[in-house]
């Protein structure tokens, strides 16, 4: 378990893999049980992470990968002892839509910062998720969804195919070098399947 009798889930994934859906119906399930729910995200959380995330996901920001890094965990460090740590302690359970596996991917695998570097600035956080639900969508199924969405492409989004296929690599080498706290899903399938699946390993796992 986490700080105090709290849980702490992640959702992590390429864009249009389904996880804000996903750990929205996953918060919305556990309320309905009783149980007192933080949803949550990065980079965000915060007013000053949120002002980061405008930042990041910002097409005209320019930013060599490592300065990339760091504002990452600049926002997640507000997030972490403002919001998250806090409800953990009040014993209650935090959902977090991204967190620091989205970084190793994206800007380790996705654009070569070294791993020792983002490893040491995960120490420096000093908090890992009880349960990480790994949500995995073929590129084309991916480009459905966001085409279905209509939303501008953000920062990350203009990177390119070959940018996202070293994301979609990153996540699997994280899920399968911590595999007692990951858990791969199929998100190729409709929601209703990926939450039976998420609410079956969440169970199995607890």
């Amino acid at each position: 378990m986490s700080a105090g009798a709290g849980l702490f889930i992640t959702f992590e994934g390429g864009e249009g893999a389904g996880k804000s859906t996903a750990a929205a119906r996953l918060a919305g399930y556990l309320r309905n049980q009783g149980k007192a729910v933080l949803l949550t995200r990065e980079p965000g959380g915060t007013p000053g992470a949120e002002a980061i995330r405008t930042l990041l996901l910002d097409p005209a920001t320019q930013l060599t990968p490592l300065a990339d890094t760091l504002l990452h965990f600049a926002a997640r460090a507000d997030h972490v002892e403002t919001k998250i740590r806090p409800a953990l302690s009040r014993g209650e359970i935090v959902i977090c839509d991204r967190y620091y596996d989205s970084t190793a991917a994206y800007q380790g695998h996705g654009q070569g910062v070294d791993p020792a570097t983002i490893a040491a600035l995960i120490r420096a956080i000093d908090l890992t998720p009880d349960i990480t639900f790994m949500l995995e969508a073929t590129a084309s199924t991916a480009k459905q969804r966001l085409e279905a969405r209509g939303q501008t492409a953000d920062r990350y989004d203009l990177m390119g195919s070959e940018y996202m296929a070293r994301v979609a690599a990153g996540f699997r080498a994280i899920a399968a070098a911590a595999p007692t706290r990951c858990v791969l899903i199929d998100a190729n399938q409709d929601a209703d399947a990926v939450f039976s699946d998420i609410l079956a390993a969440l169970q199995s796992r607890l």
